[in-house]
């Protein structure tokens, strides 16, 4: 199955020059810096200008579309049991 993104979040992948992934959250799939959950070698690993977007392999089952709406903001981050772990998201 092919995964599309959209044009807005590719722009945003470009803009901040660095690496994003989708990976589960408490709130579905999450669009989050790999700064925040870093990349596995499992992950689809979809070239965004000299950025990548990475998609964990259990969310290549579910979604078929990236958008800015799965974008996690650092409130959700700091709420979400899934990022316990995380590095500083800023």
């Amino acid at each position: 199955m092919e995964i599309t993104v959209d044009e807005d979040v590719k722009k945003m992948i470009m803009s901040e020059g660095r690496d994003y992934r989708i990976c589960t959250a408490c709130m579905g799939p999450a669009l989050v810096p790999t700064s925040v959950k870093g990349p596995k070698e499992s992950d689809l690993k979809i070239p965004i200008g000299d950025n990548f977007l990475y998609i964990s392999r259990i969310q290549m089952s579910y979604i078929s579309n990236v958008s800015m709406d799965m974008l996690y903001d650092k409130e959700d981050i700091d709420s979400c049991p899934a990022f316990y772990s995380r590095r500083p998201y800023y």
